[in-house]
């Protein structure tokens, strides 16, 4: 006589795994996934969240701190789209890994810096300084090009989007570059002499780079932030309507009056 009172729980079991799971209908609307870094990303996907629910978009955003997970999770299916990314990254994670996401459209531009707690510009950074730069090849090689652009080292070709450190021509400081992961570097800040960082990562550690940065990309940076699908995401009438939210004018507003001049709308 148990027989029966336990098929009914394995079967609110299974029931409750599957609204578990990643694409389909939530309990406020029809469930989209996006996977996205916490400042500025998350943050603008909060504004999002309300105009997609208008639409019976429920926006689920599921953060992360690094930037292989949220590529991995969207080549797998676990998640349907993601947010944080720039097109070199972009490019160089597609060609490393054999995949073929696509781009869906630019949202906006992080102004890339250059910081220090020791030194107030870079004139000042001394001989032999310790620099940190990012180990990702798209990251590593913006961390590059902008030391050029403010005289510091000299590279073979600065118009390279993965130059190296073996591209380096000229090092008259006699810098010492150090790779490290692009979340590590705001950590890292008081321990060196300089830190190229990311900007949200410098936002996420209260950063402002507008008054911090000792040298940062100007507002024709190429380095925009896309949000990133596979291909078949493309048509998604759920995803349409992300675009749309995330190229509105509200969202335009809220990112001028939070951000300023450390993030810029590329739409």
């Amino acid at each position: 006589m148990a027989l029966l009172p336990r098929l009914a729980t394995a079967a609110l079991l299974l029931s409750a795994l599957a609204g578990c799971g990643g694409a389909g209908s939530g309990a406020d609307g029809e469930r989209l996934t996006i996977a996205a870094t916490a400042v500025p990303h998350a943050e603008i996907l909060e504004v999002v969240k309300p105009l997609l629910a208008k639409d019976g978009i429920d926006l689920q955003v599921r953060i992360f701190n690094d930037y292989v997970q949220p590529n991995d999770q969207v080549v797998q299916g676990q998640i349907d789209v993601n947010y944080f990314q720039t097109e070199p990254y972009f490019d160089a994670y597609n060609r490393d890994r054999g995949t073929d996401l696509t781009t869906l459209v630019g949202v906006h531009i992080e102004p890339f810096g250059a910081y220090s707690r020791r030194y107030t510009s870079l004139d000042a950074v001394p001989e032999g300084a310790d620099v940190v730069i990012p180990n990702d090849p798209s990251n590593n090689s913006r961390a590059l090009i902008l030391l050029h652009h403010s005289g510091v080292i000299t590279l073979r070709d600065p118009d390279d989007a993965l130059a190296t450190l073996r591209d380096i021509t000229a090092n008259p400081k006699n810098l010492k570059f150090r790779e490290l992961d692009a979340a590590m570097l705001p950590r890292v800040l008081d321990q060196v002499d300089l830190a190229l960082i990311n900007t949200n990562y410098a936002l996420d550690a209260g950063l402002d780079p507008g008054k911090d940065a000792l040298a940062i990309e100007g507002k024709d940076s190429p380095y925009v932030n896309f949000l990133v699908g596979r291909p078949d995401k493309r048509d998604d009438p759920r995803v349409q309507k992300l675009i749309a939210a995330l190229t509105s004018e509200d969202v335009r507003s809220f990112i001028q009056g939070k951000y300023k001049d450390a993030v810029i709308p590329a739409f």
